[in-house]
């Protein structure tokens, strides 16, 4: 037989009514039986969960495979079980009260083979109130790693693995720890992959909060059972990552999660066993935590650790009754702004019986920034911006928001001054008001025929930044991402008149985070393609010695009367005829009995820029009038089939006369 591509594993114990779900959603994935095996392990339950296991296997018959054993106390050794009776080329753990979207595994396996991953981990969604971690799923990621992604905040064995990582590299889950079991197997899957795919853009897996409390992290409780993993976690980080960066990266996740987590259940102990554990979890992170890793930290997190460090218990437990009321209120923590820094006031913030340094406070780093852009429009040769911008919790005292504008490539800038404009009452809408900030709008005009420095912005990408300031703080942000509904992030291209000549100059916003930049030389917004020509050309109807071309311009806007039709012929003649526009597109007519005699040839011209008129139709007939009482015609030139070639002369009447009496 066949092996398949993917066995999915359940580890299920007393997993009614969820089993049904979870077990229903694996047999009906979109990659079809064929491509699948079903290995339930039941670990001795007692709820009927074995009955509708016998249930379902009459209804997917071949396709689920049933373990009986004796209860182990955790989802640890029957996942083990299942893994070595696995055949399939991937193994997907799924826990029995979770479920697959349709699609899920499917997708997994195609991410998989297409970029030679180990690993995918696809989207998770909680079901029932269950929190999960997202950072991950912000973006698709063919292909990444553990060091440079956030799969590591994701250590749940809930994933599609390539099997034969986990057998040459002899991963089985630890049977030893009450929860916290899935990390180290997950962990050093994560480390050992040769790449790691994320499909953020599909559901995979939904996961439910059981409303019995059954899910083991929801069931046990106590910091006893946190201190055991904890350390093995930071053991194996120790061993198996050296010392730089990519541990920093790594221990960042267990410096804050768990560290919060065992914090929370601290509180609900008696103190003789708040202080053991404390100085348990000292202990415990002392090898992981230096000095280096706070600029990773929030200044709540390198707050925790100070007090955590020097086992300061009664501040410890305030400061978890803070963070709860925090989260309960929703209301932002305010600053205290010295010095150019901003410092929260979080507990014991400079007490001098504590003596906590500030930098557990200093979230200047981490200041929010609020900005709008409320007009956004290309005047002649001027940007016209207008909006506001603020830094969150700092009031708008001693404004000093600027403009700065970029080049993308040689990182050429230009900083140029606003106009500081009144916004009442912003911020009343957060915080429950605790906030506000009157003096955070702006307005500027950007000449680009002065913006640099008193001279003409050079050709290039100019990204276009914000410089907020107030009370010392200074935080530079991109502006364009929040618009009013009004401005548009449409591309605008402009040609403009300038001393040196006309230039084009486009407005648009980047892909995919939207925020404005000006182009100008066209380094990705070229003139041409805005400008065509159709290529029917006729004699005009009620004209017929006027040739009409019509065409269309796309463009935002051009000086009046420089697009025009200019013909020139082989004699040095030259003639330039301005086009009529209506909307988007426009006509011209060219009187040809106005022309002297020559071939022309000719084209669309707006400045420098040029696009060849279309070619004649050679079936064209010829226009004839008269000047001075002599007979003129117009046609179609001989080698005009490349290009438009008009031939104008006047009648040889003899070889009329004669053309006229030939027998």
């Amino acid at each position: 037989m066949a092996a398949p591509a993917v066995s999915v594993i359940v580890a299920a114990y007393n997993a009614m009514p969820y089993l049904t779900r979870c077990i229903t959603s694996a047999a009906e994935q979109s990659i079809g039986r064929d491509e699948l095996e079903i290995i339930v392990v039941n670990d001795g339950s007692t709820d009927g969960t074995a009955e509708e296991l016998e249930r379902l296997a009459r209804v997917y018959p071949g396709l689920i495979k049933i373990f009986e054993q004796e209860n182990s106390g955790g989802p640890s050794a029957p996942r083990n079980v299942g893994l070595g009776h696995a055949r399939g080329e991937f193994v997907f753990f799924l826990d029995a009260d979770d479920y697959l979207g349709t699609e899920a595994l499917e997708r997994m396996v195609a991410a998989a083979e297409k970029n030679g991953t180990d690993i995918v981990l696809g989207k998770m969604v909680g079901v029932g109130g269950r929190g999960l971690p997202q950072s991950m799923f912000r973006r698709n990621q063919p292909k990444t790693d553990v060091f440079n992604s956030r799969v590591y905040w994701a250590l749940n064995p809930l994933k599609l693995f390539r099997r034969a990582l986990l057998e040459r590299h002899g991963l089985r889950f630890p049977t030893g720890l009450p929860i916290g079991e899935d990390q180290p197997f997950t962990a050093l899957a994560y480390l050992h992959a040769s790449g790691i795919s994320v499909i953020a853009d599909y559901d995979c897996l939904f996961c439910t909060l059981r409303d019995d409390g059954g899910n083991t992290t929801v069931r046990t409780k106590g910091t006893e059972p946190r201190l055991r993993f904890l350390p093995y976690m930071i053991d194996l980080l120790l061993e198996n990552v050296p010392p730089g960066p990519g541990r920093d990266h790594l221990a960042h996740r267990h410096l804050t999660v768990e560290v919060r987590q065992l914090l929370d259940h601290l509180m609900r102990e008696p103190r003789v066993e708040q202080e053991k554990a404390l100085a348990r979890l000292a202990e415990t992170i002392e090898p992981l935590w230096h000095e280096g890793l706070n600029d990773r930290l929030s200044a709540m997190a390198r707050l925790r650790l100070h007090l955590v460090r020097h086992q300061m218990l009664d501040e410890l437990l305030a400061l978890v009754r803070f963070e709860r009321e925090l989260a309960r209120t929703g209301v932002s923590t305010p600053v205290l702004v010295d010095g150019g820094r901003a410092l929260a006031r979080y507990p014991f913030l400079r007490d001098p019986d504590r003596a906590v340094p500030d930098s557990c406070y200093d979230v200047t780093a981490q200041l929010g920034v609020r900005h709008r852009v409320t007009r956004a429009e290309l005047r002649g040769t001027t940007l016209h911006l207008a909006g506001h911008g603020c830094l969150h919790r700092i009031a708008t005292e001693d404004v000093t928001t600027g403009l700065v504008l970029r080049e993308r490539d040689s990182k050429a800038e230009f900083r140029l001054p606003v106009t500081h404009t009144a916004t009442p009452g912003l911020g009343a809408d957060e915080d429950q008001g605790h906030y506000t900030y009157e003096q955070a709008g702006f307005e500027a005009a950007v000449d680009i025929t002065t913006a640099a420095d008193g001279g003409p912005l050079p050709d290039g990408l100019w990204d276009i930044s914000l410089a907020i300031g107030a009370q010392g703080i200074t935080r530079e942000v991109r502006i364009g991402s929040k618009r009013a509904g009004e401005v548009s992030g449409e591309a605008a291209t402009h040609i403009v008149d300038t001393i040196g000549g006309p230039r084009a100059v486009t407005l648009y916003t980047t892909h995919p985070h939207g925020n404005f930049t000006l182009d100008l030389g066209e380094r990705k917004h070229a003139v041409l393609p805005r400008l065509g020509l159709d290529d029917a050309v006729r004699w005009a109807s009620d004209a017929p010695a006027e040739l009409e071309f019509t065409g269309r311009c796309t463009l935002a806007a051009h000086p009046e009367g420089t697009l025009t039709v200019v013909l020139r012929n082989d004699r040095g003649d030259s003639a330039a005829f301005p086009v009529a526009m209506t909307g988007s597109t426009f006509a011209v007519r060219v009187p040809v009995t106005g022309l002297p005699a020559g071939t022309w040839r000719g084209e669309l011209r707006l400045g420098d820029w040029a696009l060849a008129l279309p070619a004649l139709p050679a079936n064209l007939t010829a226009a004839k009038w008269r000047r001075r009482a002599l007979p003129w015609y117009a046609k179609p030139a001989s080698g005009g089939k490349n290009g438009f070639a008009l031939l104008v002369a006047r009648t040889d009447l003899v070889r009329a006369v004669a053309r006229r009496v030939r027998p």
